[in-house]
């Protein structure tokens, strides 16, 4: 059976917030300013906190509103079969045309880069935007498909068995990110020594 151990917290409220002010920022200026062409696309489930925060961000920065969405992209994986005999399903709400506009997609940890794929074809299922950039907390390496990051918060270089979670509070009750490892259970004992 395997097991997560905690090893290290890297990263606590106050940078995830600086983070976030960072982003918003970067997005500003790389796009020069915002308009009625710009949406914030958060991938469900903890992109879509993230995804409002930068909104939110945008909108103190500019005085202006930022349309924002939420997407679910769990049918189009590619690793459906092996998720669950019951996958979670959460719901798109993106209630804007997505043609021929500039989407920001936003989501917590850039790993494989599989789940932008699938986040990719779902916008372009819905419309065919002018451009789709993407911003992430951490991009922790380890890329499959050749996925670039445009706006990312923090680079955290990991081994395959270690896993970032990102919590926060509109999920999970706190803002923290930390990264934990994989170990069998004669692992997980030596490791709490």
């Amino acid at each position: 059976m395997e097991n997560l151990v905690e090893k290290a917290q890297i990263m606590n409220e106050v940078e995830i917030s600086r983070a976030i002010s960072r982003i918003a920022h970067e997005i500003i200026e790389k796009n020069k300013g915002v308009d009625d062409d710009l949406l914030i696309i958060g991938i469900q489930r903890r992109g879509v906190p993230l995804a409002e925060r930068i909104a939110q961000k945008i909108q103190e920065v500019e005085n202006k509103p930022v349309k924002v969405g939420k997407l679910d992209i769990t049918f189009y994986r590619d690793d459906l079969s092996t998720l669950a005999e019951h996958p979670v399903v959460n719901r798109t709400e993106i209630n804007y045309s997505v043609t021929d506009k500039k989407i920001i997609l936003v989501d917590d940890v850039l790993y494989t880069g599989r789940t932008v794929r699938a986040a990719i074809d779902a916008i372009m299922d819905l419309g065919r935007p002018s451009m789709i950039q993407l911003a992430v907390l951490i991009d922790r390496g380890h890329r499959e498909l050749p996925i670039r990051v445009d706006y990312v918060g923090k680079n955290v270089p990991t081994a395959r068995n270690e896993v970032i979670h990102v919590k926060l509070v509109e999920i999970d009750g706190v803002n923290k990110v930390v990264i934990a490892q994989k170990c069998d259970w004669i692992n997980c004992i030596n490791s709490k020594d």
